[in-house]
């Protein structure tokens, strides 16, 4: 009876695991590259203009190289809000880079994205951190704190952002997972509480906890998460709408609902 009770528990505890997203490399029936599949990238990058720069630079192949180095992402609690995700970081890539067509910022040499008061990471006097990549990496901190994680000394050659696509991918998933999926899956504390604190009412009341803390984030959090200084609380609403606009799409291309709290 003991074995067997053990057995249960342990049955459980895998099952919240699948649910939760928490048992490493469980795909819920497609992987990332299922779901982004040449069609979806291409559907993307073929609105493009010939002459774009971004045309002959991005690519699907780069984008699931770079994804190698951050495989948890577009893996959460079910496939509904994987595929969330995946249309979420697409909508802001689509947003910022205006369909794969621009590499660096327009005139982002003349902008200053130093931070002096960054010791951790200072400025490279002869370096410019304007806005390069998928997600426009922009500021001294992010170029070392993402060449930090993925192993390259962006901090003196941030010029590599723009042209190792791979590279370029990896950027904005480090700043995807670092400062955007903290933000939308706060709740995931709450889980693991709730998996260590003795409560056999197990996976209804796991899964419970994970949609009442995730869910209920929405798409709105992710573009907080990325411009809501400059775009949230009426700033820029028109960009945000755009943002929201591609997301939709985006999930109506992946067969999922998007969800509530779409705007900031």
């Amino acid at each position: 009876m003991v074995a067997l009770s053990v057995k249960k528990n342990l049955l459980i505890l895998v099952l919240v695991g699948i649910l939760a997203g928490f048992v490493p490399g469980y795909v819920k029936g497609q992987s990332v590259a299922d779901i982004v599949t040449q069609d979806f990238f291409n559907g993307i990058i073929n609105q493009a203009d010939a002459s774009c720069a971004g045309k002959n630079f991005y690519t699907r192949a780069g984008f699931l190289n770079a994804l190698n180095s951050y495989n948890q992402f577009g893996n959460l609690g079910s496939a509904d809000d994987s595929k969330r995700e995946i249309a979420a970081f697409f909508a802001h890539v689509t947003h910022e880079t205006g369909h794969f067509c621009y590499i660096e910022e327009i005139n982002g040499a003349s902008q200053d994205y130093c931070d002096e008061t960054n010791t951790q990471y200072p400025c490279n006097p002869n370096k410019k951190y304007f806005g390069r990549g998928p997600l426009q990496l922009t500021w001294n901190y992010n170029y070392g704190a993402a060449g930090t994680s993925i192993g390259i000394d962006l901090l003196n050659s941030p010029e590599t952002v723009a042209t190792d696509v791979t590279v370029s991918f990896k950027t904005a998933l480090w700043f995807w997972m670092t400062n955007v999926r903290p933000v939308v899956s706060q709740g995931f504390g709450a889980t693991i509480r709730a998996i260590n604190g003795g409560n056999s009412g197990a996976v209804q009341a796991r899964v419970q906890y994970y949609t009442q803390y995730f869910v209920s984030q929405g798409f709105g959090a992710t573009i907080r998460a990325i411009n809501g200084a400059i775009e949230c609380n009426g700033g820029n609403p028109n960009t945000v709408q755009s943002r929201v606009q591609y997301y939709t799409q985006y999930c109506n291309q992946l067969g999922v609902a998007p969800g509530d709290n779409l705007t900031c």
